[in-house]
Parts: C-alpha cells; structure tokens; sequence
C-alpha cells in the first residue's frame, strides 16, 4: 500500500491555497467547463452510498459530493449501480467521476485520485462459530465470497491468495449468501458489513477476521482528467478547512454510545471541561445570593422581572460556558476524531517491521516504552482516545441544545421519551455520582404531546438533579418512566432520598423557596418548572415521606402516537 503521507501533504498545500485563489475550479484556457458533472458509485454500500427505499441516492459519499458540488458552483447527477459496471463506466467516460474508489498501485495506472477523505477497512465475515482469521492467507483453500471489481477482489487476485473466489455483485448479496449457510467467509468492508447485518437482520454473521486492507477512499477520475479531479479535490479541501466536511461525517459515520472509559481517562476529560465550568459556578452562586438580598427589598417588581432571572439562572450556569468553550473544545476534539485514525493506520502498517525486529533482535525500546509492552497497549491506547474525544463532542453537543435559548412557539410535536432520554444523557456524570441504582422505563407506545421539546427537556432535567441532590446513599436509587394514561401523558421521577416536610410540599412552586439555600439553591429551579408545565397546559404534582422518598409527577395532554 502507498504511504499515507503524499496524500495528506497534497491536501495540506490544498488547505494553504484554498483561501487565496479559485485556480482549481478554473478551465484550462480555451475549455469550456463541463455542464453537468456525471458522478458513479455503488447503489449498495452502506453507509458509504446507496439508494434509499425511494431509489434516491444516499449515504456519507453522496452528501459530500453535493456539499463539494455547493461550494464549487457545479452541476452533478448521481448514477448508482452495480460497482463493476460503475468502474467500466468511468473508463469509457459514461461517468466523470467516481466518488468512493480505494487507492491501489494497479488503480492509479488507469485513474488519477483526490486526496483521500475517508480511510475504509474491509474484514472477514463467517458464520457464528467459524475459525478466527488472523492473515488473509489463511484464506488459502477457502470458499470466499467478494464483491465482484471491488478492492479486495483486486487485491486477492493480484496476491494470489489462492482461496477459491465467489463473486457477486453487492455487499448485501455476499452477506446473504453467507448467512444461507453456502461457502466459509466473505471478505467485505468492515463498515458496511456491520451496517447491513443488522440492516438485514443476519444475526448469525459475525466479523471473525481483520480488518485488512485499510485503504485511502477518495474520489477517482478518469486518467488525464486533471480538471474535474483539480475541482473536486479543491471543494474537497475547502470542506474540511470550514469543519463543514465533520458535520457531514458525524451524521454517517458518527459513532455508538462510547464504552465506559478508565478512571484516569474520566479525570483528565472531566478536569478540561468541569474547571471551567465550576469557576462559572462559583461566580452564579455568588451572583445569585446577591440577587436575592435585592429581589427581597424589591418584592413589588418580581413579575416584571421574573423571566429576566429564570433565563439569567440558567444561561449563567450553562449558556456562558457553552458560548465561550464549546467551540474551542469540539474544534480540537474534531481533529483528534479525524487525525487519529490515521495514526492507527500508521502504527499498523510499521507494526509488520517492529514484529520482524523483535523477532530477530529480542525486545527494545520505544518512545520510552519496550516492544513487547507497546504492541500490546497501543491499540488500546487508540481506542481509548477515540472514545474518549467522542464522548467529549457528544457532551458538549448536548449541552449546547440545553442552554440555548428557545422563543419558538409551543406548536412542536415533542416525543418525550425522547426528551427524557436526552436529559438522562445529559446528566450522566451526575447520575452516576449520586446513585448505583438508576432506571429508565420508557412507554413503549411512544406517545407525543404539544409543545416546546427544550422547555420540556428543561423540567425533566431540573427534577432528576433534585432527586441526585436528595439522596444521601448512592445505595439510594432514582428511577424515571414515562406512562400513558388516558388522554395524559407523563413523567415519573421517584428518588429514596431524604423526602420533603409536609410543611414545604405547598410551597414547592413558590419563587425563591428552597432547602438548599446553604449549598446555593437559588429556589428558581422549579417554580421555573411549574411555569413551563402550566405553559403546557399540564400539571406538576408533588408527594413524600420524609426519609422515604419523593414522587414527582408531571402530566401533559397526550397529541398521540408519535410517528
């Protein structure tokens, strides 16, 4: 495989002109650009590109080609087939451009590439129970099912590997075939293959091998056609120097839930976003005891100015830091979630030549460390990283919709299992703290209501802190449920905390009543609640024992299922 480095160098010195010329998009003198750009692919590989149930194209390859295409001022059509006919196709020039091709040495004799905006790994998949692959030669012999003109098809081919090939058209055919019980493995992108094997339902295929064959996945043209590639490849630049191209990848290939990380990984990401925002805290307890002491000798103002306070006391704790470092923290954490794939394929492909060293000359050191102890941490060390970077974006996008402000009308149909969902997300850390014992019991029916989803997500939010704070064991547990009953839908939120005085339950509402006031509860919390549900036509309905626990309803009419 060809190292990584000429690509990223070409795409650097892209990065360094795209702001001082349009050179790239320009015609050579004397041509005439061309009209409507003709763009190929595969219709069935996702979610790379394919067709969508309405036969529309799709996926993470055809978003980027329209935002290039945006950028560029150009005109394409997107023709999506059968991958081997796509390929002649762009040799006989029934097509301009290809938009998802992997680098070869054999390829580049017939196709000139961009530089690469996507590294794809291909992995052996087999039934549950079959052999583990460590080495494509242990293919040797085998039945393997490939796509037919695909990389690894290429690729096995021009290694002889000498297993026994089985050629199809689609990913999605070399799976089923797989999954019927016919021929040992199947040799496809490792994305794709976990994408339609859930897509499909083939529970019974599983990766057992790789992945193999990382190659640089860009756009591909005809040989020669230096000004349809100058142009792509100039958009292709322009993308990822406006963090455009990061929007389009996280909504594709952005990732699962992370796993949860060590402890020292939990300390170092808590301690660059929890410093700035405990100073931010400090600064709003301070700030709002003062405001207090003047609302109490100002009584007589306290309507005029009471949606001015519910808006300050929560920007402050939330708004301030998001608009000051969320995005200088997502534009770092986008670099590492696109940089550090690289470097893993880096590592990988100087691992072969670390293992020959180690085996001839015993173990030795490197960067500080040993061999023996590197090639068995580093993947970890990887892995780690990625997820802990995307574990960073996702809080600070959530944090971003929670504090941003919401003037919209209450006309918005709310799904609020998703709304309870995002706030249980949202307070993760904090759940986490206060309790081992939490549950989440969603309405399977999915019922909507009427209104404003932030505002909403702002009450669910405010009351499963106050259950956090109300208990004194983390042998304690805190559930949330969602229940439809009759023409209401509801939230549940139950703690076995300290429980409430009978005496305080009425005045629950009130503005500026709190227990919490010596830890630097403002008492806004929810009577700001109570104004949102009411808003809603719904209702917030309190019960407790003390040393029991609280019971925290709230009701809303129900609009009906959600779609």
């Amino acid at each position: 495989m060809r190292s990584w480095s000429v690509p990223l160098l070409t795409l650097a010195l892209l990065l360094l002109l795209t702001p001082l010329s349009g050179w790239a998009a320009l015609p050579s003198p004397g041509a005439t650009p061309k009209q409507v750009i003709v763009i190929g692919g595969d219709q069935n590989f996702p979610p790379y590109e394919f067709l969508d149930r309405d036969g529309k194209p799709a996926g993470f390859n055809v978003e980027l080609s329209q935002a290039i295409a945006e950028v560029m001022g150009m005109r394409v059509e997107f023709r999506l087939g059968n991958w081997n006919e796509a390929r002649s196709a762009l040799r006989d020039g029934s097509i301009d451009v290809l938009q998802g091709v992997t680098w070869s040495e054999a390829r580049s004799r017939e196709f000139d590439f961009s530089p690469p905006h996507n590294i794809v790994n291909t992995s052996v998949f087999g039934r549950r129970g079959a052999r583990h692959i460590a080495r494509l030669e242990e293919l040797r012999g085998k039945e393997v099912i490939v796509q037919k003109g695909g990389s690894m098809h290429d690729y096995l081919v021009a290694h002889h590997i000498g297993a026994r090939l089985i050629l199809v058209d689609t990913h999605a055919a070399a799976l089923r075939l797989l999954a019927s019980g016919k021929h040992d493995y199947a040799l496809v992108g490792n994305l794709p293959g976990l994408y339609l094997g859930k897509e499909l339902g083939l529970s019974n295929i599983v990766p057992v091998g790789g992945p193999f064959g990382s190659g640089q996945y860009g756009y591909a043209v005809k040989k020669g056609n230096d000004e349809i590639l100058s142009r792509f490849s100039e958009g292709l630049a322009i993308l990822k120097n406006t963090g455009r191209y990061q929007q389009i990848y996280g909504r594709w290939l952005g990732v699962l839930a992370p796993q949860p990380l060590p402890l020292g990984k939990v300390a170092q990401y808590a301690a660059i976003v929890a410093l700035p925002l405990l100073l931010i805290l400090g600064g709003t307890v301070l700030w709002s005891r003062t405001l207090q002491k003047r609302i109490d000798e100002h009584s007589a103002e306290l309507q005029q100015r009471q949606q001015q306070l519910i808006q300050a006391d929560k920007m402050a704790s939330l708004g301030i830091l998001v608009s000051g470092v969320a995005h200088e923290i997502n534009n770092p954490t986008g670099l590492i979630l696109f940089n550090l794939p690289v470097l893993k394929k880096a590592y990988q492909a100087a691992q072969e030549s670390l293992e020959d060293r180690f085996q001839e000359s015993g173990d030795f050191m490197v960067g500080g460390l040993r061999y023996s102890t590197l090639r068995e941490e580093a993947p970890r060390l990887f892995d780690e990283m990625h997820d802990g970077a995307r574990r960073i974006k996702r809080i600070v996008d959530d944090l971003k919709d929670f504090a941003r402000k919401d003037d919209s009308a209450l006309d918005e149909t709310v799904d609020l299992n998703r709304v309870v969902e995002t706030s249980v997300r949202l307070l993760e850390n904090s759940i986490r703290k206060a309790t081992r014992h939490f549950e989440l019991n969603l309405a399977p029916a999915r019922p909507c209501c009427r209104g404003s989803a932030q505002r909403i997500e702002q009450v669910v939010v405010n009351l499963i802190l106050n259950a956090c704070q109300a208990l004194s064991d983390p042998e304690k547990g805190i559930s949330v449920a969602t229940e439809l009953s009759g023409t209401e839908i509801r939230v549940v939120v139950r703690d076995q905390g300290v429980g409430i005085p009978p005496e305080h339950l009425s005045h629950l509402t009130d503005p500026f009543f709190t227990t919490k006031r010596d830890a630097g509860g403002t008492g806004l919390g929810l009577s700001v609640s109570a104004g949102i549900v009411k808003d809603h036509q719904g209702r917030l309905e309190f019960s407790s024992e003390p040393g029991e626990g609280t019971t925290v309803l709230v009701a809303l009419p129900v609009q009906g299922a959600c779609s």
